[in-house]
């Protein structure tokens, strides 16, 4: 069928609603943040990011236009204080470009799986192609930098195995066995994003400009940091490395380069993508003490997501998705 001929659904604006609030703010820090890099190599990924969003952007703009949805607003210019002092080392903004891109990536795949329409699919394709594109580049610079972390190495069993024992299960007090490597690759990439949730934190609290705010930063820095601490002492236990940590790539400097709005609500998108996360290693946690964990970080961080979800509506720093028709409305208004 010819796209013309089929509207946009609900999911479909909804991912491109999406994609441009996010997509903006990840793009002011990136902005930001290439105006303060000095390592050449780095500064030249960074330009190739805000390029290719440049482009992301007109195209979803154009999406949203031809079916009469307003554009949001999402994060612009205002939202940057330019000449402001540096507040991240270089590592720390690779780092940080490589992680986004993470979620990029999950973001239009996510996006890809719920668009019907052809120009909708080419779409998603495009920016999956251009966020592959952008790992490898993160991926390849890290480990020339010598700042990539990899995950705990395993060394090979002789032959497969079934699982025997109801031990396989019970992982308190050191009874049962050591974490499987499919636990690990959830164990290791939430300590990584809880890492990245802290940092941020404890640079946006330095600089934020209302009490408020520095009090929300402070209490996601503390949430953040005791999720870390146990899934740390979950791997340490079995003698397991972890990666880590960024705080000393963090300057002393308490001149905010972003408005209050963009760093809440940067904060509060890594808290709700965590959520997915949580959920997904909750999934696949084949022992006790994992299930525990996740259970209680999955906890902490509805707590802390009220909280932030409080704070946007309250200063009208959230804007409000398209919504569903309201027919008891539409009918009294006859």
């Amino acid at each position: 069928m010819d796209d013309a001929k089929l509207k946009l659904t609900s999911s479909e604006i909804g991912t491109l609603w999406g994609e441009y609030i996010n997509g903006t703010a990840v793009d002011i820090v990136n902005r930001y943040m290439h105006s303060i890099v000095e390592d050449e190599s780095i500064k030249a990924v960074f330009v190739d990011a805000i390029k290719t969003f440049a482009k992301q952007k007109k195209q979803i703009v154009a999406l949203m236009e031809n079916e009469g949805f307003p554009v949001p607003i999402g994060f612009t210019e205002t939202d940057l204080f330019k000449g402001k002092q540096r507040l991240f080392t270089d590592i720390f903004c690779l780092n940080y470009l490589h992680i986004m891109t993470l979620h990029g990536l999950l973001g239009h795949t996510t996006a890809l799986t719920v668009s019907v329409r052809k120009d909708l699919r080419e779409f998603y394709d495009s920016c999956d192609n251009d966020a592959k594109k952008m790992y490898h580049r993160t991926i390849e610079l890290l480990l020339k930098k010598g700042s990539f972390q990899r995950d705990p190495l395993f060394y090979p069993a002789k032959n497969p195995e079934f699982i025997s024992s109801k031990d396989f299960i019970d992982g308190f007090f050191g009874k049962g066995r050591k974490l499987s490597a499919t636990e690990i690759i959830s164990i290791s990439f939430n300590i990584k994003k809880s890492i990245m949730s802290k940092t941020l934190s404890i640079a946006f609290s330095q600089v934020a400009q209302t009490k408020e705010v520095r009090k929300f930063l402070s209490d996601s820095q503390n949430t953040a940091d005791s999720q870390i601490k146990t899934f740390t002492k979950i791997m340490q236990s079995d003698n397991l490395p972890v990666p880590k940590s960024w705080e000393t790539e963090v300057t002393t400097s308490t001149d905010s380069p972003f408005s209050d709005k963009l760093m809440m609500y940067h904060i509060g998108f890594l808290f709700q993508a965590a959520q997915n996360y949580h959920g997904g290693g909750l999934a696949s946690a084949m022992r006790t003490d994992l299930v525990t964990a996740y259970e209680g970080t999955i906890l902490k961080n509805l707590m802390v997501t009220k909280k932030w979800f409080n704070i946007m509506v309250q200063n009208k720093w959230l804007e409000q998705p398209p919504l569903a028709p309201n027919r008891k409305e539409i009918v009294q208004e006859i």
